[in-house]
């Protein structure tokens, strides 16, 4: 018993984190314990319990949680996403009287599933710690209650995610069925022994079901339609996170099921999975050319940057090892860039009011030159131009694509002419910048000293990823190890 306390000594602090902010608020003056303070605090002992572990394995609740490199990246890379957005969000919300500890609470719930889903050594824990993770994301979604848009954006992703989750849930449970084990290695092994070509009914209709769940998770088309609307209705710095916390821990979720369980029908998804991927970023891009608003148009990019990771699963799943390299590495610095976005755009749309549309952003290069530098570096990342994290993620994705050979071949091509294609909106919005007059009327930029913390991390992690990549690579390596 001690030694599995032990082992989930993170997911407990994080937990225990939640329920402090909760009580301290609820006993406390805000003033003497700052709700935000506890869950950094915690944050900041959840990445100090991971590290201590890094380069272990152990195994605890009879393996159904497998703490290893694995666990402690895409903790760590989860602690990161949720500090950043922990520094940028009280201004904004604070500007429009909404509460600081229920968010900070819900987000470290949120942190805990993602970390269970790293862990999860079963079927069982792997769908817990789904849920544990995305039922946060539908309640911050709707977190603005009087604002119709972010009800309506809530409502459609609680929906939607609720549809999805069951239908995953009825192709797990069939897969079970099917092989007799919910461990991840075991059905794995099921698989393998099992005569070629010996695949049953119930095995097709789990993969589909399984694709189809998965697939809405992480908003590939065309399970895509709730994106949009819930980005645009969420408060900017919660857009920020549903943009990137979810869609992380999501492929961490297909990297359990697609790259270890469902492994040996590789043959089986793999063509589908590339075909989805192939929509995915062509829609993603060709849409958000059209955007006038820029957090829809984030919100279309996010589904195209889906599409690249899904090209890292498809090279993986052709036998290419550095495709998972590739997927995690890509995680993290889109994390950094596209917090770092939508930072920018918190900062300049803190005041109630205040428009999300690309003239709300014309001439900040005059009025506030030092924060539309910024928002530049990110919009640069995000397109993949040089030395940015972007870039060598993206080159990364697709290096993996062409050593994989066939299907991922053809996809890394695609990957290229879409990454042609998000140049022109990225760089459309540098133009607004710099190169447009200021709109009369339009609300100054707040800023705060959390959120210039916050904005700082972010640029940061997306210039040190671009410079100095080699540092993160050797710990993807040593994650896939784990």
């Amino acid at each position: 018993m001690n030694g599995d306390l032990l082992t989930i000594a993170p997911l407990i602090t994080v937990i225990v984190g939640a329920l402090a902010v909760i009580v301290s608020d609820a006993i406390t003056p805000a003033r003497r314990l700052p709700p935000i303070g506890i869950a950094l605090a915690a944050l900041g002992v959840t990445a100090a319990l991971l590290l201590s572990r890094a380069g272990e394995t152990s195994v605890a609740l009879s393996g159904a949680y497998v703490a290893g490199p694995f666990v402690v990246y895409l903790g760590l890379l989860g602690v990161a996403i949720s500090a950043i957005t922990l520094l940028v969000a009280p201004a904004f919300l604070a500007a429009r009287k909404l509460p600081t500890a229920e968010f900070a609470a819900t987000l470290l719930f949120a942190l805990a599933g993602a970390i269970l889903v790293g862990a999860a050594g079963d079927l069982i824990t792997l769908f817990i710690g789904l849920e544990l993770m995305v039922i946060p994301g539908y309640l911050l979604a709707g977190y603005a209650k009087r604002d119709p848009l972010s009800t309506e954006g809530a409502i459609k992703y609680f929906l939607l995610g609720s549809f999805s989750s069951a239908i995953l849930l009825f192709g797990l449970v069939i897969l079970w069925g099917s092989v007799g084990t919910a461990s991840l290695d075991g059905i794995a092994f099921a698989l393998a022994a099992a005569p070629e070509g010996a695949a049953s009914p119930a095995l097709a209709v789990a993969l589909a079901l399984i694709t189809t769940g998965v697939a809405f998770k992480i908003a590939a088309v065309p399970f895509h339609y709730w994106t949009p609307d819930a980005y645009q209705g969420s408060p900017t710095p919660i857009t920020g996170y549903l943009s990137v916390g979810p869609k992380v821990g999501a492929f961490a979720l297909m990297i359990k099921l697609f790259l270890v369980a469902l492994l040996p029908m590789a043959s089986a998804w793999v063509p589908i999975i590339a075909i989805l991927a192939a929509a995915t970023m062509t829609l993603g891009n060709l849409v958000a050319l059209t955007q006038g608003n820029v957090k829809r148009m984030l919100a279309y990019s996010s589904i195209a940057h889906t599409g690249y990771l899904m090209v890292g699963i498809v090279a993986a799943g052709s036998g290419e090892a550095s495709g998972v390299s590739a997927i995690l590495f890509y995680a993290a610095a889109y994390a950094f860039m596209n917090l770092g976005a939508f930072a920018v755009l918190s900062a300049v749309g803190v005041s109630v009011g205040a428009s999300s549309q690309l003239d709300a952003l014309a001439g900040l290069g005059r009025r506030h030159p030092f924060l539309a530098l910024l928002a530049t570096v990110f919009l640069l990342s995000l397109t993949g131009i040089p030395p940015t994290a972007g870039f060598f993620a993206k080159t990364a994705i697709i290096l993996a694509a062409v050593q994989a050979g066939g299907i991922a071949t053809l996809l890394a091509i695609v990957a290229v002419l879409n990454a042609a294609i998000a140049a022109f909106y990225y760089l459309r919005v540098v133009v607004y910048l710099f190169m447009r007059e200021p709109v009369e009327g339009q609300p100054e930029p707040v800023s705060a000293p959390l959120l210039r913390l916050g904005l700082l991390l972010a640029t940061l992690g997306t210039i040190a990823l671009g410079l100095a990549p080699t540092p993160l690579l050797e710990a993807v390596a040593t994650a896939i190890g784990g």
